[in-house]
């Protein structure tokens, strides 16, 4: 029996002869799929892994049947990474069907007590999603799900599902597309998966008109940049959870003088940057910057066809001096967000894929905070017929910072983020600052979750 006083989940149990491969049902498209310079950059060459609690189970006959179905559409997730035949810096889909790995376990814990630890992530979560054993990620199947059925009739899902093959948009149209073959199986698709990149490949010869402070080629940086990243990079973590309610956001804004007409992302974003940057205690002259993912299918010209679940975003970059940024208030960061959110032309993405042609040409993750956004992706709205799910978020937590969906409140967002030990505390302190003096109702939720790496 599983106590629930303990963090740490209990070992998982695999049945027999696990994992298996799950094939496309039908035969499928034998040829390379080429990969946009946004899809293959070494920024994305991870799995997205993503952690589903169901108050239910789904039999696992159905799923793996659904799954072999809705991969005759989303054949390329059946396929394998590799080189390319013309460059072997770039990496290309061999759409061989070979399939993906899918792995069926038993853990001796409830839904209603797993719930109990789902804003406090550990790394015992890990054990949630089948390990492939690979010498390197280009041998790791992009699609690897593994179903852990509960003790009284919950399931867990996990996915893991390579990122140069699908953003979070992709991946949330792929999932829902694989309920719909249980929910729905006699109607087509709700959105037809579009595989072609081609609209995102590079000019001939190259045009690279604009200045890009996102990324840097490998050249020599400033020593105080490569502390910070070394200091982030190599000690314990600790991971952070706190969840802004509609009031709390609200309250954030008016925190915006003079008055600024900014979007929930604009403003949470920017807090969390400021927050971070304060808890760090950086020198006041230090470039620091805040990349975002930007969603850009809308933004050229023509638009990304719809179905497109390939990368079709880019990174935002603001950037500011720290002391800049701690000392000015609220509006000071947001127009900066608002910015960089302005230079996303459809001329400034063109020339961006082109610069991306430069494989010395990498992120800058020095002095950075990097957000990704999965609230407001849908991925919290996914049900295989036995109701949406209690609990939605990552298997792990790093440096990155996540802003996720909280289950049953659309409005509401959650903060995930992993910091040394040594300044979470300070990093809690400044992100709730701003409700010194108010009264905003509960916040238990919004509290550092203090229990060990991801």
């Amino acid at each position: 029996m599983f106590k629930s006083q303990s963090q740490d989940l209990p070992d998982c149990c695999y049945y027999p002869n696990q994992p298996v491969l799950i094939l496309p049902n039908t035969t499928t498209p034998k040829h390379s799929l080429y990969l946009s310079n946004l899809d293959d950059q070494k920024f994305l060459r991870f799995s997205i892994k993503y952690l589903y609690l169901f108050k239910k189970s789904i039999s696992l006959d159905i799923l793996r049947y659904s799954l072999s179905k809705v991969l005759v559409d989303y054949y390329p997730l059946a396929g394998r990474l590799r080189p390319s035949a013309e460059d072997d810096q770039k990496l290309e889909v061999d759409c061989n069907g070979e399939g993906a790995v899918f792995a069926e376990a038993f853990m001796d814990i409830s839904a209603e007590e797993f719930l109990e630890l789902s804003m406090k992530p550990n790394r015992s979560w890990r054990k949630l999603l089948y390990r492939f054993e690979a010498h390197s990620f280009l041998d790791i199947p992009p699609l690897i799900v593994q179903v852990t059925n509960l003790r009284c009739g919950g399931m867990i899902l996990c996915t893991a599902i390579n990122h140069c093959l699908c953003d979070g948009i992709g991946t949330s149209q792929f999932l829902h597309a694989w309920a719909h073959m249980i929910t729905k199986p006699n109607l087509d698709l709700p959105i037809s998966p579009f595989h072609t990149r081609y609209g995102l490949k590079p000019r001939n010869p190259p045009q690279v008109n604009c200045t890009y402070p996102q990324y840097n080629r490998n050249t020599p940086r400033d020593s105080t940049n490569i502390e910070i990243n070394h200091y982030l990079q190599s000690q314990p973590l600790v991971p952070a959870s706190l969840t802004f309610t509609p009031s709390h956001i609200l309250h954030l804004k008016r925190q915006c003088v003079p008055s600024l007409k900014c979007t929930t992302f604009e403003a949470l974003a920017s807090h969390t940057w400021r927050s971070w940057v304060r808890s760090l205690d950086l020198s006041p002259s230090l470039n620091v910057k805040l990349l975002f993912s930007v969603n850009v299918r809308k933004k050229l010209n023509p638009e990304i066809p719809q179905g497109y679940y390939g990368n079709g975003f880019v990174l935002g970059c603001a950037q500011t001096n720290s002391k800049d940024l701690v000392t000015n208030n609220l509006y000071h960061g947001v127009k900066l967000v608002q910015q960089a959110k302005a230079n996303l032309t459809d001329a400034y993405v063109k020339s961006m894929v082109d610069l991306l042609e430069d494989k010395t040409c990498k992120t800058d993750l020095s002095a950075s905070l990097v957000i990704s956004q999965w609230s407001k992706l849908g991925l919290e709205d996914l049900d295989f017929g036995e109701g949406k799910p209690l609990h939605m978020g990552p298997v792990t937590s790093d440096i990155y910072c996540l802003f996720l969906p909280v289950i049953g409140d659309f409005d509401s967002v959650r903060v995930l983020v992993s910091l040394p030990e040594s300044v979470v505390g300070k990093f809690q302190y400044y992100m709730k600052e701003f409700l010194d003096g108010e009264e905003h109702g509960d916040v238990n939720g919004y509290c550092a979750e203090e229990n060990g790496l991801m």
